[in-house]
């Protein structure tokens, strides 16, 4: 693989139209990438369409607040890791921003952490307007012995925050935005490229130069190019390496 995209969801509908297609601009670069759930629904159809490409993967979890009206049953979504393609528990975690905070959350955000303990596979974690209770929770849990590697999904945080994560242990996946700002170019550099995923979180959140269209995996080659240009690396070097890491993380074949 040349470039891997670690976050999408290209089961979601915004394909139906033309998902080969897109597929096929996947294939021309030679490249791979998660598909993540965000609910058990999603999470299924995550997994069937990994299960049709060999260059695609599947995450099954359940998002803090996309499904609220979904009661986590974590027996299901154990029964759909069982799968080989399945190689992460996520997205799950906490988010404050489009949903209150409660101790819901944390039991579900909680019990999705015990399963990737379990099942011996990485975590795809969502955090947004929460980090001071994810950062406990996730320190906590490797206290008690958690020792998969966590990825924080769609990181745009401060260099700070940044190495509080690292600190203990955590990938940083960048997004799409970081292209749009250099509020996030401090963040770039202190994160050691052994320790870094570029992602697209496609159908969103679509890199320069096409912000405001529907994202797809093949613009994470845009995230790899910022992150290059900041930590005054070729585009080669970042997506070789973020494909290694891929690989080790997700337990993923060369």
């Amino acid at each position: 693989m040349k470039l891997f995209d670690a976050h999408c969801h290209l089961q979601l509908p915004q394909y139906d139209a033309d998902r080969e297609a897109v597929l096929a601009r996947m294939q021309e670069q030679g490249m791979g990438a998660m598909i993540i759930g965000t609910d058990f629904e999603t999470s299924k159809a995550g997994l069937e369409l990994a299960k049709q490409y060999d260059f695609l993967w599947a995450s099954v979890g359940l998002h803090p607040n996309d499904n609220k009206d979904e009661h986590y049953d974590i027996s299901k979504y154990e029964e759909l890791a069982q799968n080989p393609k399945v190689v992460a528990i996520g997205e799950c975690g906490l988010d404050y921003f489009r949903s209150e905070k409660s101790e819901g959350q944390k039991e579900r955000f909680e019990a999705q952490i015990k399963l990737a303990q379990k099942i011996n596979k990485a975590l795809v974690v969502h955090c947004r307007n929460a980090h001071d209770d994810c950062y406990s929770i996730l320190q906590k849990a490797r206290m008690n012995g958690l020792t998969v590697p966590v990825v924080m999904h769609f990181f745009t945080g401060s260099g700070e925050l940044a190495q509080k994560y690292l600190d203990l242990g955590c990938y940083l996946s960048f997004p799409g935005p970081v292209t749009y700002t250099d509020m996030y170019d401090e963040s770039i550099r202190l994160c050691p490229l052994e320790k870094m995923l570029v992602e697209t979180d496609a159908p969103f959140a679509a890199p320069v130069p096409n912000r405001g269209k529907r994202n797809e995996p093949a613009y994470v080659a845009e995230v790899a190019k910022k992150i290059a240009a900041v930590k005054g690396l070729t585009e080669e070097e970042v997506a070789a390496q973020t494909v290694l890491n891929s690989q080790r993380i997700f337990g993923l074949a060369n």
